[in-house]
């Protein structure tokens, strides 16, 4: 029996995650990829791993694996704050953990923050699709949204952890976005630029992987009529009928019809990723 892991709880959403699609944009393909990087290139760094191994990113109520095929595996679960068992036993969270075979790791709900990252000595290896083994939720590329019973492959663990305690950043309690102006700013009025970034606005609970969706001041138009879909990047703040602003995130789409007022520096994504619903947000330029 090769190497794996098998799903005994997979939660509301568990998905496979590295860095990512990047570069295949102006070809249609999102770049999907964890969330929350710097908390997945941490999780790999304690158990040996290169820092675009692929690892498993739960939503919110974490998820459950046992190793099967191999002796046993080291493990860390990092991210979101989240209580961590061995076959019921405490278990350290955001430190590597021995994993027999046979015994049930599990990640529990998120206690601080939405996004746990489950990492493993040797990286998840499903067949990856244009470079990536990350699955993305909205073209529908790379692995499925795991299931119960999904068997998951794992590779070789081929390097010593770099550290056996790193410090994990905390969920945001404010989440403030540096946003660079335009392209499309002129779309809108100066009152709604000034509110853009005065104004407090919240976390909506209809955020997903695609974006964060806000709850907060209406941004008026200057002009009316539809934009000719255009390309999207990382981090643009595009503004739908409704007037409230969107960030895009991993999962956006490659073009939009809507004007995009802004662009959220990506060093900055990875706070969005743990921002729970009703989160306050601000936008300051960058």
């Amino acid at each position: 029996m090769s190497p794996g892991l098998e799903v005994v709880r997979a939660g509301v959403l568990t998905t496979v995650q590295d860095e990512g699609r990047a570069g295949w944009a102006h070809l249609g393909v999102p770049r999907a990829g964890a969330l929350d990087g710097p908390a997945r290139r941490l999780a790999n760094r304690l158990v040996g791993n290169t820092p675009d191994a692929a690892v498993l990113e739960t939503t919110l109520t974490g998820c459950a694996v046992r190793p099967a095929g191999v002796r046993s595996v080291l493990a860390v679960v990092g991210g979101a704050g989240c209580a961590v068992t061995v076959d019921g036993h405490p278990a350290p969270w955001g430190a590597p953990v021995r994993v027999p075979q046979g015994a049930v790791l599990e990640a529990g709900p998120a206690l601080h923050g939405l996004r746990s990252y489950l990492a493993f000595a040797g990286g998840l290896v499903p067949e990856p699709v244009l470079g990536s083994r990350s699955t993305d939720l909205l073209s529908g590329l790379g692995p499925p949204v795991l299931c119960e019973g999904d068997l998951l492959p794992l590779g070789s663990p081929h390097g010593a952890p770099a550290a056996d305690t790193v410090p994990w950043p905390g969920a945001p309690a404010e989440l403030v976005l540096p946003l660079h102006p335009g392209p499309r700013d002129d779309w809108f009025t100066g009152p709604a630029l000034r509110t853009l970034t005065t104004a407090a606005y919240r976390v909506s609970e209809r955020s997903n992987r695609i974006g964060l969706r806000l709850e907060g001041p209406v941004l008026r138009r200057a002009r009316d009529g539809e934009l000719p879909s255009e390309g999207m990047v990382l981090g643009a703040v595009q503004v739908p009928p409704d007037g409230r602003p969107v960030v895009f995130l991993n999962d956006h789409p490659t073009t939009g019809g809507y004007p995009v007022v802004g662009v959220v520096t990506e060093a900055a994504l990875a706070g969005a990723a743990q921002a729970v619903p009703g989160t306050p947000v601000r936008f300051v330029r960058a």
